[in-house]
């Protein structure tokens, strides 16, 4: 049932499968504040305590972290990595897309990779990026420099680490086709570079070693810059035209079904426009959420069950979760 996909689902969004991410509910009943104290100190970037996440988030939705925390580069994600093992204070990335954070937010520390930025050229057309590299600055690097193999990122609002994490994707392709490495702040704080040829992929996950996502080598081609910029322009016309994307949401909500498409089956179970509190299923899109102002979490929470069970009451197809759901119910 779509009930117990939602309330599993603890999600992990620009994070492997540790170092230990919060899930759906609390990992533990509130770190007491020595051990957020000795997890973020001697930081070299920015840390705030309580602090909320609504605005950090695509969804605007979701309570506060104990503690938010912004490494200023890999050496520091690194060291807070360490820490926060030591301190046994958990740890959860923020990805921003794709996320639904509840309403009274993520213990432990959070963990935003916005200051980890940097993009590098490298021979035979590979391009470095950091984790918190957006993908649209992503897709823009590539085409300044006629480099072909991205096309498909065109519209995707998350960052490259969400991105490997989730093996993002569209109909023009996907994240595996262009990944050449990884580079992983292991649980213990420690850097890792992991080739794609170790890494599993299936629809939209990558079956990553323990660690943070703290950059990728993604091997591109050149290319046409003319040709490039003609299909990024057609597809995100497409997308504008089809996806509800001056909204805030968080993307898709359900996985696609074999040989179908979560939206049709969601507008055929006549859940298109329906609504719970200030969360609506879109009218343009019906597998987007969108937030009409103040939606709370519980709201979309709701509302995906609402959609879940018509589905399945309807057309006996069982919806798979792609959105991920984290913090304390």
């Amino acid at each position: 049932m779509i009930a117990e996909v939602v309330m599993r689902d603890g999600g992990r969004q620009g994070l492997s499968p540790g170092p230990k991410a919060i899930a759906s509910g609390p990992a533990r009943k509130g770190a007491q504040a020595r051990d957020l104290h000795a997890a973020v100190a001697g930081l070299r970037g920015e840390v705030r305590f309580n602090a909320s996440l609504r605005d950090l988030t695509s969804f605007h939705i979701g309570g506060p972290a104990d503690v938010l925390c912004f490494p200023t580069d890999v050496d520091d994600l690194g060291r807070l990595v360490g820490q926060a093992k030591a301190a046994k204070v958990p740890i959860f990335v923020l990805g921003g897309t794709n996320l639904l954070v509840r309403d009274r937010g993520i213990r432990g520390l959070v963990v935003s990779l916005a200051k980890l930025t940097a993009i590098r050229d490298e021979p035979d057309s590979v391009v470095y990026a950091e984790g918190g590299v957006g993908m649209p600055t992503l897709m823009k690097h590539a085409i300044t420099r006629s480099l072909t193999g991205l096309e498909w990122a065109a519209g995707i609002p998350g960052t490259l680490g969400g991105s490997v994490v989730m093996n993002a994707g569209t109909r023009l392709g996907e994240m595996r086709q262009v990944l050449k490495a990884v580079r992983l702040v292991d649980p213990k704080g420690k850097i890792l570079d992991v080739p794609a040829s170790a890494i599993r992929f299936t629809y939209r996950r990558a079956k990553l070693p323990r660690g943070i996502v703290a950059g990728a080598w993604l091997q591109l081609r050149p290319g046409s810059r003319e040709q490039i910029e003609t299909v990024v322009k057609d597809y995100l016309h497409h997308r504008r035209d089809t996806q509800p994307l001056a909204q805030p949401s968080a993307g898709c909500v359900f996985k696609n079904p074999p040989n179908d498409a979560a939206g049709r089956v969601i507008e055929a179970a006549g859940m298109k426009g329906a609504r719970v509190g200030d969360a609506q299923v879109s009218e343009k899109h019906a597998n987007f959420v969108v937030n009409l102002g103040q939606a709370r979490a519980a709201d979309v929470i709701t509302l995906i069950k609402q959609v879940g069970r018509a589905v399945q009451e309807q057309t006996g197809i069982t919806l798979e979760l792609e959105l991920k759901i984290v913090g304390q119910p």
